[in-house]
């Protein structure tokens, strides 16, 4: 079994530390900042430049993936802006909301680990409204998802992140919005990546449910705002897919308990893949 953990971590420091002591294999990290000094030489990571660009502003933060532990060989894809990549490179739309990598763990099967982050962005200055929207940003990631998809079945793909986007609802229950987000999942699905969770009972529900959000929905809450903490937290942000060929095979949790949640305003969402001929529980 090969344990992944995704998780936003806010620019802060004190995350990468908490991910010494997780136990896990391989970390998919957004907006995250260089690991301290002290953190640096314990883990592995791509030398790509800390920095996310697009949309008219350039953040000192990316998505990552980090190998954390020896049970696994990390061999990192080169993402290279769309205008720059040639053939047979990983072309991505907004510099930094991707990272990729070819996962193996020692005796078992390869996958592709990717870490996506749904980047803000506002609407044009000609549009009536004065919208900020993360689901334009979160279809570029499918099509730049697309090229590490090379055959209908067979490939073997985790892709994990913060998307800034709801699951089977919209923002006061808009049923426009709703759409919006629904066409998201129903892409990923078409590309051969079924969503994997988390959801409940692999995480707690809210305490309080979202105005809009369905009752008996299975969502559980990944992200609290500053006016709120880890017992309050209303939305999940999170999410996980993988290609159906091992969907089956992968497990996926939020650690959403006050308790665990740690040092982010995201909780950590635990993955898990069983090697081949093995079921997830």
């Amino acid at each position: 079994m090969t344990k992944l953990i995704s998780w936003n971590i806010a620019h802060r420091p004190e995350p990468w530390r908490c991910l010494l002591e997780s136990e896990a294999d391989v970390a998919l990290l957004q907006e995250a900042t260089a690991p301290p000094p002290d953190v640096a030489s314990r883990l592995e990571v791509d030398s790509g430049p800390w920095m996310t660009g697009g949309a008219d502003a350039r953040r000192p933060w990316r998505t990552a993936v980090v190998r954390l532990s020896d049970r696994v060989e990390v061999t990192w894809l080169d993402p290279r802006p769309v205008c720059d990549a040639l053939p047979g490179q990983l072309a991505v739309s907004h510099p930094g909301t991707l990272a990729a990598a070819i996962v193996t763990p020692l005796g078992g099967e390869l996958f592709i680990a990717v870490s996506m982050y749904g980047l803000w962005e506002g609407s044009n200055a000609r549009a009536e409204g004065r919208w900020i929207f993360a689901d334009g940003s979160v279809h570029r990631l499918i099509s730049d998802l697309s090229a590490l998809v090379g055959e209908a079945e067979g490939h073997r793909i985790v892709a994990a992140g913060d998307l800034n986007i709801y699951h089977g609802y919209g923002e006061r229950g808009s049923t426009y919005w709703a759409g919006r987000y629904e066409s998201v999942f129903a892409r990923m699905s078409a590309i051969g990546l079924a969503f994997v969770g988390p959801q409940f009972p692999n995480g707690r529900r809210a305490e309080s449910r979202p105005h809009g959000l369905p009752e008996g929905s299975a969502n559980v809450p990944t992200y609290h705002t500053t006016r709120q903490n880890p017992a309050t937290a209303e939305h999940q942000l999170d999410f996980a897919f993988a290609s159906a060929d091992i969907a089956e095979r992968v497990s996926v949790r939020a650690r959403n308990e006050v308790e665990a949640w740690g040092p982010s305003d995201h909780c950590r969402v635990e993955i898990e893949v069983t090697a081949s001929g093995a079921a997830a529980v």
